[in-house]
């Protein structure tokens, strides 16, 4: 409301929205209506209802089953309880950790082995924040963690102690040797069973035939959507938000406020170009501040920082590369068609983003193994941690070379690239480790020296120079009319 007053922002609440669908007349305009059957005409529709609905996946017993979205929120209700939780991410170490005072006892089933954020660097995956519950398991063994696959459990009630318990199909069929059953790891029943199993798009206030498609695999609980964030298929109908992170499910943080925060202003700049005939905003520089300008951002841009190998920097050369524009967090993937999402022309241009190391994390490794960083600028392309990654390209890449790099790649080959060394204290502003590469790098993509010189060094190279550096050309180096004409009529100047 605060907001919606600040602003002047025309905002309905309490509103219940419904046959989202597209004029099949016009096929420019999207229709919908409330529950009150007011109906809505618009051009442009922006989805960012979340994901909602609780995932239920269809298994025997599972109407004996809590849903995270509806336990009690009492720990004394498990108070003595044996408790099993269906999940393995944060959302059930989350309910686990809430109860887990109280309870007996805490098993928890989910189909994959736990992934640590810090070490898959994904920070949907269990934070640090979530998981005491590994302690008790690994340390004590008063609580435990298993794999097996949801979908093939059953949950069966026993009428008698209205406990409930966990039957897989080998238990049912007699499959299973009686020393397995013996020592069968949840051979006790459950006071309580509570389904963590995370949650999906909910798709039902759309109409059958503007209904968004859906990814394949684990991304399959998320809409369909272009890298530009239209619905696949359905043009003007854009989805921000977390429910955006088909994008960069387990690559960034798009599912997440610190990262869709960035993204979404991202589709406010494309939509401005494509409504409103307003570029992408720039700002426009001497080539000779080129290195500093990137200083500047790789120290301070918070939208490449958190949205990494997603969001990016573009530095396009202008005027003979003499003067450059910065386009600021830019989707990197749209690269191939620059000009019709961002109203500026491709030229030669520098995209600056951050990346980890290709293989240093994820399940299995060892991140911290005592070789895990670098501080040799020689060898900053072996990086692990967050550094940044200067890709020049002289011809603009082309959708196909998406297609056919490496998976992990974060994009196609270019004409020159160069890694900027870790840091530990992700400050990148080392005179020798950082700047001076840098500097080196730039150079050999504008083709000229870029250092900057006193105006007395300027002075004195146009006395015994025919030609200057840039910063002193910018600089505009003059005399007095005498010492014009002796210069040029001794060759020194033209």
């Amino acid at each position: 409301m605060i907001t919606k007053k600040k602003l002047n922002l025309n905002v309905q609440f309490n509103t219940d929205i419904r046959n989202v669908h597209r004029d099949n007349k016009t096929g420019s305009v999207t229709t919908m209506q409330d529950q009150n059957d007011n109906h809505y005409n618009c051009r442009t529709l922006i989805v960012a209802t979340g994901i909602s609905k609780p995932s239920v996946p269809s298994f025997g017993g599972s109407e004996n089953t809590i849903g995270y979205e509806e336990m009690s929120m009492d720990p004394e209700d498990y108070e003595g309880k044996s408790v099993l939780i269906l999940g393995r991410g944060n959302s059930a170490f989350e309910t686990a950790q809430h109860i887990y005072g109280h309870t007996s006892l805490v098993h928890m089933v989910a189909r994959s082995r736990v992934r640590l954020s810090w070490a898959t660097h994904y920070v949907g995956d269990l934070r640090g924040v979530n998981n005491e519950l590994l302690d008790t398991y690994q340390l004590k063994s008063l609580d435990a963690v298993l794999e097996a696959p949801v979908g093939e459990v059953k949950i069966a009630k026993d009428p008698n102690t209205n406990k409930y318990r966990v039957l897989f199909p080998e238990m049912e069929d007699d499959s299973m040797a009686d020393s397995e059953l013996d020592n069968f790891a949840m051979r006790e029943d459950y006071d309580v069973v509570i389904r963590c199993l995370g949650w999906e798009f909910d798709d039902s206030l759309f109409s059958n035939s503007t209904k968004p498609m859906k990814p394949k695999g684990r991304r399959s609980k998320y809409p369909k959507i272009g890298w530009d964030q239209q619905m696949w298929g359905v043009p003007d109908i854009y989805v921000v938000g977390t429910a955006s992170h088909s994008l960069d499910h387990r690559k960034s943080a798009g599912g997440f406020i610190h990262g869709f925060r960035y993204t979404t202003r991202a589709v406010h700049n494309l939509i401005e170009w494509k409504n409103h005939g307003i570029p992408w905003p720039t700002d426009r520089y001497p080539i000779t501040q080129l290195q500093n300008t990137i200083i500047k951002r790789i120290n301070e841009g918070s939208g490449i920082y958190q949205m990494f190998q997603v969001l990016g920097d573009v530095y396009v050369f202008r005027n003979d590369a003499t003067e450059f524009e910065v386009l600021t967090e830019v989707p990197i993937n749209l690269l191939p068609k620059f000009e019709k999402y961002t109203g500026r022309p491709f030229d030669r241009m520098i995209v600056q983003v951050l990346e980890y190391g290709a293989n240093f994390s994820g399940p299995g490794n060892d991140i911290f193994r005592l070789d895990r960083a670098t501080g040799d600028p020689q060898e900053a392309h072996t990086s692990n941690f967050l550094h940044p990654v200067f890709y020049y390209y002289e011809t603009q890449p082309k959708g196909k070379d998406y297609k056919s790099k490496a998976k992990w790649e974060t994009l196609p080959r270019p004409t020159r690239i160069h890694h900027m060394v870790e840091d530990f204290l992700t400050k990148w502003d080392a005179p020798v480790s950082h700047l001076l590469p840098l500097r080196r790098f730039v150079e050999n993509c504008v083709g000229s020296d870029l250092r900057n010189h006193f105006a007395e060094t300027c002075f004195k190279m146009a006395l015994t120079h025919t030609t200057l550096p840039l910063s002193c050309q910018q600089q505009a180096v003059t005399g007095t009319e005498e010492l014009l004409v002796q210069a040029h009529q001794s060759g020194l100047t033209s």
